[in-house]
Parts: structure tokens; C-alpha cells; sequence
């Protein structure tokens, strides 16, 4: 058994997510490491948040902003945001972003107030 995983992002199907599509990678029963998604927000994503997991936002295109527990922090291609545990937080704007998620994503782990 290989100590590796490959993903290919266009052999990964996009499913609807509170900010528009999510293609996830290592989406695996035993991995209990991390997820990697690309998400194209098509549309200004709903306030929620984590109790569980940290994410890790690297934006590809687009501008817009974040919302980080209620202030807005302006991003562009290549800024990065670490969103920790109970952060509200929400993308604004028509971005394409890559999303680290530790431990993997879990679709239970998402709040909305």
C-alpha cells in the first residue's frame, strides 16, 4: 500500500456548498489528515463557522473580501487566511479559492448562528 494519495481536481466532482461549488480532494474514510478544495464562490457565501477544523484560504482569482467575526478584510489573488476554530466568517465576491481544511472537512462542523 502506497504511503501517498493523488487527486485530480478534473476527475473530482463539484458539489453545492453555502458559497457556491467545492471540488474536494482526499475526501477518504482513514485520512485523518487534511482535505484540499477548490471552490468558486458564485455568490456572496452565508456567515457560519467551525467548532472543529481550521481552514486555510489561498485565493486564485477574483477580488472581494472576508468576513472575519464581523470585519471586513479585503482580499485579492494570493492572499491567505487562516480561519480558526469559531471564527464567523464568510467570502464576498466572485473568487475561485483553494481551501485547506484540518482535520478533513466534515459537513456536520458547519454552524450558522
Amino acid at each position: 500500500m502506497a504511503n501517498y494519495e493523488v487527486a485530480h481536481f478534473d476527475e473530482i466532482e463539484a458539489v453545492r456548498c453555502p458559497c457556491g461549488f467545492a471540488k474536494r480532494a482526499f475526501a477518504l474514510p482513514d485520512n485523518e489528515t487534511a482535505t484540499l478544495h477548490v471552490v468558486d464562490i458564485q455568490e456572496d457565501a452565508r456567515v457560519h463557522y467551525h467548532k472543529e477544523h481550521t481552514e486555510i484560504y489561498l485565493v486564485l482569482e477574483g477580488q472581494g473580501h472576508m468576513e472575519l467575526d464581523g470585519q471586513c478584510v479585503p482580499v485579492k489573488p494570493f492572499s491567505t487566511i487562516l480561519i480558526k476554530p469559531y471564527c464567523r466568517h464568510r467570502a464576498v465576491g466572485k473568487l475561485r479559492i483553494v481551501n485547506v481544511c484540518i482535520p478533513p472537512f466534515d459537513p456536520a462542523d458547519e454552524w450558522f448562528d
